[in-house]
């Protein structure tokens, strides 16, 4: 393979663990510690995405050669290289849970490409760290499939997201209790190689304020304005203030998408929350199917609906504010506190602005608000698809609204004749709302299906793919990941990928709840 040029910043910068072995342990003093992979016994790559292969400088020759497999699975290093595993904490479903840090997840270094942009190479699943705990910092096959295809099928849907290059199976089984309830299995295992700018966290910060490392954490600091910011300037006081402003900024905005295209992340920890607003670690995650605003797909949060998909902006504002403690003990409270209601302003502006967008509306005000609510509610109790019913909205007829143009994305068919009055009713009224607008409407429809995707991975999609994939054949992977580049185009070779979700998905594991170890 290419040789890829590295300058490894974090480690060469920041302090390490001068502890070199593997067993678990508190960390102090340090940011991140020596993390050899550990060799798996016969890695085959099953997928790349050529676009994340193109960042790095790598071809297609390069992904196909027998190095690739042993490079992305950690059995080899290339010149430059320098596994790590970092150490940070993080506050989990609410509660501080100290150290934490890479458990399963090691870094093989910052790469830097021609253009001198910066990637992080990262595999997910490569074996023990010190901060596994009594993990063996293992992935299984169906993980890292829905890792894998999710974190490509955000990018091309234009949300902030770490990047997924490569999906290897390891020949190895893992075993894994999927529910945690006593019956674990041996399943087989597989790494992904995730690409990003920089896996910092919330949790990065919060680790050593919690500890009273004042040091620690105004070293992290400015190391992070630099590295990840540059393009902060001024004194040291002013960059910190601009730079938690703009992490807020980010986070409002990564939060207006997710709400967009109904995405629900499933364990919003801060530990799980990037310091450049990308969305990162993909566990427990879903599609919004049918809407409903209290969905989880998480097991463990089936009870608390803590991450819920409604309740996303505000859990984020919550972990911002979190690490705004952590840097209030060096920085004054002002700047924190302005950041924080920058992300309120943000994230109210930019989805409304979205919401508008996916009606089909240059705005909305507070003229709206009771037809919206309206819509959204009628969403709920007939049953409707999300991501449908609003693809589908753009093909109204605004002279003649009919509610047969939204109808297949009822799922019980016996609503549709149950609610049309109310339906017909709201159809009217919102298309009488549209024709004030005077628009064009063909600019209506384009404006609509520019933010309403025709395909997202929904879950059932991913778990047929993970179905197949585990009786050793893979088509399906690369089949989704070429229908995800084009998530807004209608691609009618795909119909069948465009489906609301089918009855059989309805209760299955894997489509319908989720546990941390998925």
């Amino acid at each position: 393979m290419h040789p890829l040029q590295f300058d490894n910043r974090f480690v060469q910068e920041l302090p390490g663990d001068p502890i070199t072995t593997l067993n678990s342990r508190q960390v102090v003093g340090a940011l991140w510690s020596k993390a050899p992979p550990t060799p798996v016994q016969a890695p085959r790559l099953l997928s790349y995405s050529p676009e994340v292969a193109e960042l790095l400088g790598w071809t297609a020759e390069d992904m196909h050669s027998s190095e690739a497999a042993q490079i992305l699975s950690g059995n080899q290093l290339l010149e430059g290289m320098f596994p790590v595993a970092t150490c940070y904490g993080g506050h989990q479903f609410g509660n501080w849970a100290g150290q934490l840090g890479d458990g399963r997840a090691i870094s093989l270094g910052e790469s830097i490409n021609a253009k001198g942009e910066r990637w992080e190479l990262q595999l997910k699943g490569a074996g023990k760290t010190p901060y596994s705990r009594h993990a063996d910092g293992r992935a299984v096959l169906r993980s890292s499939v829905r890792e894998y295809l999710c974190s490509e099928a955000m990018y091309h849907l234009g949300i902030p997201t770490t990047r997924a290059l490569s999906l290897v199976a390891t020949g190895d089984g893992v075993l894994r209790d999927m529910f945690y309830d006593g019956h674990p299995k041996t399943e087989p295992g597989a790494i992904v190689c995730r690409v990003a700018p920089s896996f910092i966290r919330f949790g990065h910060f919060e680790l050593p304020a919690a500890r009273g490392d004042v040091a620690l954490l105004n070293q992290l600091i400015d190391f992070t304005i630099e590295r990840d910011y540059p393009q902060l300037i001024g004194h040291t006081e002013t960059k910190r203030a601009q730079w938690f402003e703009l992490i807020c900024l980010r986070t409002a905005r990564l939060m207006a998408d997710w709400m967009r295209v109904g995405f629900v992340h499933g364990v919003m920890n801060t530990d799980n929350m990037s310091i450049l607003g990308l969305t990162i670690d993909y566990g427990p995650y879903g599609w919004l199917e049918d809407y409903n605003p209290l969905w989880t797909p998480n097991t463990t949060d089936a009870q608390g609906l803590r991450y819920s998909y409604a309740q996303q902006p505000y859990i984020a504002h919550w972990n911002l504010a979190q690490l705004a403690n952590a840097l209030a003990t060096v920085m004054p409270d002002e700047p924190l506190e302005a950041g924080l209601r920058t992300y309120a302003l943000t994230y109210n502006q930019v989805f409304n602005q979205a919401l508008a967008a996916k009606l089909g509306l240059k705005q909305l005000g507070a003229e709206d608000e009771s037809w919206v609510e309206q819509l959204f509610e009628l969403l709920r109790t007939s049953e409707v698809d999300m991501t449908l019913f609003f693809r589908e909205l753009a093909q109204l007829d605004l002279q003649q609204p009919n509610l047969s143009v939204i109808s297949s994305a009822f799922y019980r068919p016996e609503y549709v004749e149950r609610d049309r009055d109310i339906w017909d009713a709201w159809l009217a009224l919102y298309a009488q709302r549209s024709l004030q607008e005077l628009v064009n409407m063909t600019e209506r429809k384009e404006r609509m299906n520019a933010v309403n995707p025709r395909f997202v991975l929904r879950n059932y999609l991913a778990q047929e793919a993970i179905d197949l994939a585990e009786q050793g054949d893979n088509s399906r992977i690369d089949q989704l990941l070429q229908v995800l580049r084009k998530p807004y185009a209608e691609q009618p070779e795909f119909n069948q990928f465009a489906q609301k979700r089918p009855e059989w998905a309805r209760v299955r594991a894997g489509c319908s709840m989720l546990s941390c170890s998925s």
